[in-house]
């Protein structure tokens, strides 16, 4: 999804847990470009799996 101001955003359709939210995971992660974008993801993800295990 695209901004009125021109960024890109992306959503996570399941919330994380809570124990990684609290963590600093975002569910919800914005960036200039697409490669800036997938880099956001790919960071929430991996704050993620370092929660988990």
């Amino acid at each position: 999804m695209r901004s009125d101001a021109g960024r890109l955003w992306a959503t996570r359709e399941r919330p994380f847990p809570s124990a990684v939210e609290e963590a600093g995971a975002h569910r919800t992660v914005d960036a200039d470009d697409l490669v800036e974008l997938c880099q956001a993801i790919a960071a929430q993800e991996g704050i993620a799996e370092g929660t988990v295990r």
